[in-house]
Formats: C-alpha cells, structure tokens, sequence
C-alpha cells in the first residue's frame, strides 16, 4: 500500500523547520504546490511545536489560520489543522476542513465533540506532556505506553461521537521521547497494528534524524527519505516537507517493489546532454 501524503503549511512564523512569516497569498500558493506535486491533503499550522515559545492565544491562531483554511478548501483542497485547542478546532471545522491533527494526545476532549458535531476525522497522537512542555519521561517500555494512550485516548473520542472509521493514530515521534525511545518505536510499528486504526507517521526533519545524521532540519531529508523507506509499509499517511521528492521516492520504490507496472520511456527532455569523450 503506497501511504498518502500529507503536506505542511505553516503560517506561523516560528517554524522549527522555516521559520519566518509568510504573506496569505504565499501560504496559499505553497500549498498549492505541494497538491500538484502529490500531496492529498493539506495540514495547516497555526502554532509551533517547539517548547522554547510560549503558546498563542486561541484567538490568535483563528487569526493566522481560517483565512488559509478558507482560501484551500476554496481551491478544492482537503483540508487538515494542527491544534489542541477546541476554540480553534471549532471554526476551521466549521469553514471546511475535514480532520483536526491534535499533537496533544486529545488532552482537551472538546477537540473530539468538534470533531463529532462536524463529521470530521481526527489525530490522536502520543504524548505525555502538556502541549509546548518538553519533557522525557523514564519508561519502562516506551512502546507499551504508546499502545496505552493511543488506546485509552481513541476509546475516549469513540465514546465523545468521533466515528471509529474516521480515526487516525500517530505514536508521535521526538514527542516525549529521546532519539533513541523514537527509533525504537519505528523499529516496532509493527506492534500497533491491532489497535485497528490508521497509523500517521511524522517523520519529516525530526530531531531523532537529526541525532542519527549530524545534520540540521533544513539538510534532513536524505535522513528522512531513509526513515520513510524504513516505516513507510506501516503508513496509511505520511506527514511530510518535502512532497515532491517523498513523492517521487514512493513512485520509484512502487515501480521496483510494488506489483509489476509498465514503466514509461524516458522523456527524450531529461536525458543527459550527449558528452564528448
């Protein structure tokens, strides 16, 4: 099963991995880019991740998101947001989107009865800190605990009105976690298989590729297609940066893996330019 691809766009201005403000117009423009490349869904950020800045309003992540949101599902786009905040969930909901990406592991159950009001799908992904603290808890067995709260947490949507169908589960890598616990639970996705649900993998330019490769978030996606090639059979969606080349990496690797296929002749455009000996 070749996963589905999740494209980024974040219109905050404190990205780990771009960190700069961006005009409406260039978020836009940006997301419609990563469709044409082959993303099938576009997850939009109001708030970073990193821990070292305070949390925004709720106010103020409505204020940089449903403009965008707005303007793609405008364009035909699907839609997914990043929060945990149900007063942001609510809205971008309500305008179009159609899943809510929530990196807190459903801490705040009224994210679920927005989910459910709408019909929409949901993220619950693995953690065990509040949202923008950075901790790493000593586990007894890293991945035990995963399977625990993605249980425990998808039982609690379920039970708000989430349709179980419409559920996705991410083990949440570098989130509460060292490298080291990361790669471990890559090595046993194998493990979460009878939670019944779609699993999303986020593995794009994070900290754990960073400590195997030496190399910062803008120079990680060697370390990330490499990562990909390792996990990608487990992944319903992979959640990535760089589409076009995670894009042309799984069309390669159906090519060579995947059920025989014609393979088209190359466009005589992209051969090397005859070099004289």
């Amino acid at each position: 099963m070749t996963p589905r691809l999740m494209g980024i766009v974040n219109a905050n201005p404190d990205s780990f991995s771009d960190p700069r403000a961006r005009a409406l117009d260039e978020l836009v423009a940006d997301a419609l880019a990563q469709v044409e490349a082959g993303a099938d869904v576009i997850d939009v950020g109001g708030e970073s991740g990193v821990t070292h800045v305070a949390p925004v309003t709720a106010e103020e992540e409505r204020k940089r998101i449903l403009p965008l949101v707005e303007r793609l599902v405008a364009e035909g786009i699907t839609v997914s947001v990043d929060t945990w905040k149900a007063e942001v969930a609510e809205p971008v909901l309500a305008a179009g989107a159609t899943l809510i990406n929530d990196v807190s592991g459903l801490r705040d159950p009224a994210v679920a009865d927005a989910c459910a009001r709408h019909d929409a799908g949901l993220v619950v992904m693995h953690t065990r800190a509040e949202p923008k603290v950075k901790a790493f808890p000593a586990y007894d067995d890293v991945v035990a605990d995963v399977r625990a709260l993605l249980a425990e947490r998808t039982a609690l949507a379920v039970s708000l009105g989430v349709a179980a169908e419409k559920i996705v589960v991410d083990p949440g890598p570098d989130f509460t976690k060292t490298p080291a616990e990361t790669v471990e639970v890559l090595r046993r996705l194998d493990e979460f298989a009878d939670l019944g649900y779609p699993l999303l993998l986020a593995l794009s330019r994070k900290d754990f590729v960073g400590a195997v490769t030496g190399r910062p978030p803008a120079d990680r996606l060697g370390g990330t297609l490499g990562a990909i090639a390792a996990v990608a059979r487990h992944a319903s969606i992979l959640r990535v940066h760089d589409v076009a080349a995670v894009a042309d990496f799984l069309r390669v690797r159906e090519a060579i893996e995947g059920p025989p296929q014609a393979v088209p002749a190359l466009d005589p455009e992209l051969r090397r330019e005859d070099r004289v000996a």
